[in-house]
């Protein structure tokens, strides 16, 4: 991503919008898929299905709802797009994991067993499925849904989360300055940010934070169902109610966060809070028994990601547009996006 922006940076703009969505794609294939695909005819495909499926999850379906209803879907396309991207989708993953199959039998007959070199997703779920020692079978589309999840949960929120965060450092350049003093100081000039490096980044961790609370990822989190009869506030919620959390707007409630509509990361400065499902303020990968198993895969990238930037770009934004200016409004659905591709100036720093 780095080495794209060096390329196509000077007085242009660069779509941080495309660039982010490219750089998750691309590492959530590698882990799971064990290439990229960006580069390819497929890959942007691919992208494109994985743009459609997270909009179609985020449309309003009346027949979930009122299921005698459910007729109206025939005539506002809601079914005829839903078949579409099915069939584009299972093609995908049908092709990927013939891919991984046919890989596996020409290392067989080559006496080159899977053991000897670095498995991908895929290869563990063939593996489970050929060893078949979980305790109940898993068919090919169990294998689908599986690789489609990683793709869904993992891609659309960590892009979302690093483009949000962007869009305030440009909306803040007080910020965006203090966060690059702070990169650059640990880095002092070094060309790669080690692990050990990131540690001491404490203002980037807050910069993080507050970006996953003005910007939870996934305003209404995974929907749960209550296992029992309970009383909340009141109200008699019986067995097996549909139950949604809605994480945004607890982050931005002012009896739990002083200014709650401004971009403030220093709140997390000097504060224990944290989104590890510990404290209810801050819950964007959810709590308990279902929390997001990507926590640290998530901010692993959205804070390598975001420490190179800063460290080898100043930042402008283009066409005289001033921070106060920046249009910061959000899109519909399951993952909130920004409804503008944001745009930038990015200038390389020279230590």
């Amino acid at each position: 991503m780095i080495e794209k922006i060096s390329q196509t940076c000077s007085s242009s703009p660069v779509n941080l919008s495309d660039m982010f969505l490219t750089l998750t794609n691309d590492i959530i294939c590698r882990v799971a898929l064990g290439r990229k695909y960006s580069e390819e005819e497929n890959g942007r495909k691919s992208m494109e299905y994985l743009r459609i499926f997270a909009e179609l999850l985020g449309c309003f379906d009346v027949g979930n709802y009122i299921p005698w209803l459910a007729w109206v879907n025939r005539f506002n396309g809601l079914d005829s797009k839903v078949e579409k991207a099915v069939k584009q989708i299972d093609g995908l993953l049908e092709g990927v994991i013939e891919e991984h199959i046919n890989k596996r039998k020409g290392e067989a007959e080559s006496d080159y067993t899977s053991e000897a070199r670095c498995q991908d997703f895929v290869d563990i779920l063939i593996e489970i499925k050929r060893a078949n020692t979980i305790g109940f079978a898993l068919d090919r589309d169990a294998m689908k849904a599986i690789i489609l999840d990683v793709f869904g949960a993992g891609t659309d929120t960590t892009h979302s989360v690093m483009e949000w965060g962007m869009s305030e450092l440009l909306k803040n350049p007080e910020i965006l300055q203090k966060l690059q003093a702070e990169v650059r100081e640990m880095t002092q000039g070094k060309p790669e940010i080690t692990r050990d490096d990131m540690e001491k980044m404490q203002y980037l961790k807050a910069v993080i934070k507050e970006t996953l609370r003005l910007h939870t990822p996934v305003p209404l989190l995974v929907p749960r169902e209550s296992i029992r009869d309970v009383k909340v506030m009141g109200y008699d919620i019986p067995t097996s109610t549909q139950v949604f959390v809605n994480a945004w707007a607890i982050a931005r409630d002012p009896m739990l966060w002083e200014n709650p509509e401004e971009f403030r990361p220093e709140r997390f400065l000097d504060s224990s809070l944290d989104f590890r499902g510990l404290n209810f303020e801050l819950i964007p990968f959810g709590a308990g028994r279902r929390i997001c198993p990507g926590i640290y895969f998530a901010i692993s990238v959205n804070e390598l990601a975001l420490a190179k930037l800063v460290n080898k770009f100043n930042f402008t934004l283009p066409d005289g547009i001033k921070p106060n200016d920046l249009d910061m409004t959000e899109a519909p659905g399951v993952t909130i996006h920004r409804k503008l591709p944001l745009h930038a100036i990015a200038t390389p720093y020279s230590f």
